[in-house]
């Protein structure tokens, strides 16, 4: 077995490592003491009971054979108080070198020797070369969405841990990891910070002080994104170096809102992406429910673009025989002047007074969401179990209640029945989907908004019943790459993404219908730009030519799909 140096040195350069060690070179000395010691009784007993002399080796060869219990056979006792002496050495053997021993060298020696070679697989610095990369600070949910959106990008990532058997088994996981610390400045220089395209920090408010500030001594220049948990760090990160700070849980609260307002009125406008304006309505109570794409001939009526259709938490590819469904909702992309069109088209919006939103959850997202629909002019109760959450809302929203939502007379007391839409705003994905059931079955019309917070839960989540989800590790994943790609944020729902892409050497020269983006890849072409110009309005002979940019919404399956099919 081989033992390289710089594995034994790192065995030997830890205070832990070195006192195993010394117990087991102690275990050793009283092992060959006790051996020494047998030889010894082997010698006088032989003399003085069988009257044979033997020389020492040869008493350490008796001592050996019968203590690891090969016995040849050939050195043997014939009194009763040799062969008394002989089961001793035959029993201290067994414990002494075939149980103790082995555990020893595998618990002092062994093992630390494999937890060094696993602390040293993984890299402590990147080559000069390494430019453009996007610096990670720590592996978490938001990192690992993240990361699921920059492979596809083609974008190179690096997170940063330090512990170093942590960072053997993320790289053992297929993340690209840096072994190092944080708080050294040595750590960023071997980063290559200088030559990198972004540094997100997301560990915690006062470690990202600490990074941003670290991070400061190497480079000026590289955006810092961290992000905080309470607003009242804003103003420290940017004052340590951050260029921008992200309060994602209120964000994540006003997005929430945002999309609870969806269905209220006529067109809901949910971003803009290189100056298109992205927008969703209801089809309900609408002249394009029930009909196929192609015969509402809006693009010809706006000049708009549908390119997607939700219904219940999955968006499907506009082809020109899909069906609007009456419950869905339809994305459609444009102008303002066309989406201006569109709104004398789609029903005139209800009047929001008697609009009822029932938030469920006093936390910090609930908050920030409650707050975010009472500037929509809406009517917002807000139920918790907690009086300290709806304290802070009192004076704010309209009603509180204390109280388990998953009570029937609690939430009838806040007022499900009237609610047009149920917003879900605990941690507890259990209790989310829970309650997604529990208040689909008691108004089967609802509209149901709810956060998540692991994205394993978001199949089951709209399987009970939620209109639409969004996570606080996706929000911070599309935030950090809307500021990458230096356009605004988009959010249209969990993994669901706008991105750019030129258009493929494969693709060159065939229409868009000859593309089959939709069906291979299930994305949808929202706009094409070329020569500076930007066109909406795409037709299915539209022809790809090389140079042009391609704006496309799809999931990040789907874009994984996209960058496999046409590398």
């Amino acid at each position: 077995m081989k033992f390289p140096g710089s594995e034994i040195g790192h065995i030997l350069g830890e205070g832990k490592n070195r006192r195993n060690l010394a117990s087991l070179l102690r275990y050793v000395v009283f092992l060959i003491g006790v051996i020494l010691l047998f030889s010894g009784i082997f010698r006088v007993l032989m003399e003085r009971l069988e009257g044979e002399t033997y020389s020492w080796v040869t008493a350490i060869y008796w001592t050996l054979v019968t203590m690891t219990t090969l016995g040849y056979g050939e050195l043997t006792f014939s009194s009763g108080g040799g062969q008394l002496f002989s089961i001793v050495v035959v029993l201290s053997g067994v414990v002494l070198l075939l149980v103790v021993l082995p555990f020893a060298f595998i618990r002092f020696f062994y093992a630390p020797w494999l937890e060094a070679q696993l602390r040293l697989q993984a890299p402590r610095s990147l080559p000069n070369s390494t430019q453009g990369h996007v610096i990670i600070s720590r592996h978490d949910e938001i990192a690992a969405a993240l990361i699921q959106r920059l492979g596809p990008a083609g974008i190179p990532h690096y997170v940063v841990e330090s512990d170093p058997a942590v960072a053997a088994q993320l790289l053992t996981d297929g993340v690209d990891v840096i072994a190092g610390q944080l708080d050294e400045r040595t750590t960023y220089e071997q980063l290559q910070l200088q030559q990198a395209r972004l540094l997100f920090a997301n560990s915690g408010d006062t470690r990202n002080s600490n990074i941003a500030l670290t991070a400061r001594e190497v480079s000026d220049t590289v955006p810092i994104v961290g992000v905080v948990e309470s607003e009242d760090s804003i103003d420290v990160l940017e004052f340590s170096g951050c260029t921008q700070v992200l309060p994602l849980k209120t964000r994540l609260g006003q997005y929430l809102a945002s999309r609870v307002s969806t269905g209220l009125g006529a067109v809901d406008v949910v971003g803009q992406f290189h100056g298109l304006q992205v927008a969703e309505f209801a089809a309900r109570n609408t002249e394009l429910a029930g009909h196929p794409i192609r015969d509402t001939h809006l693009r010809a009526r706006t000049g708009l673009n549908i390119v997607g259709t939700w219904s219940r938490g999955r968006l499907s590819p506009a082809l020109p025989e899909t069906v609007i469904a009456p419950d869905s909702l339809v994305v459609v992309v444009g102008t303002t002047e066309q989406l201006a069109a569109l709104d004398g088209i789609v029903s005139s919006p209800p009047s929001t007074d008697d609009a009822l939103v029932l938030v469920i959850g006093a936390g910090k997202v609930g908050q920030a969401a409650s707050a975010a629909l009472k500037r929509k002019n809406l009517s917002v109760h807000v139920i918790d179990r907690s009086s300290d959450g709806l304290g802070r809302l009192t004076g704010v929203v309209d009603q509180t209640i204390e109280g388990d939502a998953a009570d029937r007379t609690a939430l009838m007391e806040a007022g499900l029945e009237q609610a047009q839409t149920v917003l879900l705003t605990t941690h507890d994905d259990a209790m989310n989907i829970y309650l997604s059931v529990y208040c689909r079955r008691l108004k089967p019309d609802l509209r149901i908004v709810s956060r998540i917070s692991h994205d394993r839960n978001l199949e089951a989540i709209h399987r009970a019943g939620a209109d639409f989800v969004l996570s606080y590790a996706a929000l911070g994943a599309e935030a950090i790459v809307s500021i990458l790609e230096g356009h605004e944020l988009v959010i249209l729902g969990q993994n669901i993404e706008l991105f750019s892409a030129q258009v493929p050497p494969r693709l060159e020269g065939r229409t868009l219908a000859e593309s089959q983006l939709a069906s291979l890849a299930g994305l949808s072409v929202v706009a094409i730009k070329q020569g500076g110009q930007l066109v909406t309005q795409l037709h299915a002979s539209t022809r790809l030519e090389s140079g042009m940019e391609l704006f496309i919404l799809g999931g990040i399956e789907q874009r994984r799909a996209f960058a496999e099919l046409f590398k």
